[in-house]
C-alpha cells in the first residue's frame, strides 16, 4: 500500500502523485490540511514536519525522491506489469 501525506499547495506533493498516476500505482492521498491527524501521522512516521511524506508499504520517503520511490516500489512489487 502506498500513502502520500500532502497538501494542496505543495508542488512536490503534486509531482509525487502525478508520478504514481503515470506508473498506474494506486495510492491513498492524506491531505494534512483537511485532517490534522494525518499531519500527526506524517510527523510520527518521518520524524520531521516536511511534506510530502510517502509511505510505501512501510518504507518512509521524505520528499519527491524518484530513485528511492522507484527502489521501494520495486522491492515491494508494487509496480504494475512487473
Amino acid at each position: 500500500m502506498v500513502t502520500v501525506y500532502s497538501a494542496t499547495w505543495c508542488a512536490f506533493c503534486h509531482a509525487a502523485k502525478e508520478y504514481f498516476d503515470k506508473l498506474s500505482v494506486k495510492y491513498e492521498d492524506r491531505d494534512i490540511e483537511d485532517n490534522p491527524a494525518y499531519a500527526h501521522e506524517a510527523v510520527e512516521k518521518s520524524g520531521q514536519m516536511g511534506i510530502p511524506v510517502i509511505d510505501i508499504d512501510g518504507t518512509i520517503i521524505i520528499g519527491f525522491d524518484r530513485p528511492r520511490i522507484d527502489q521501494a516500489l520495486k522491492e515491494k512489487n508494487l509496480v504494475p506489469g512487473n
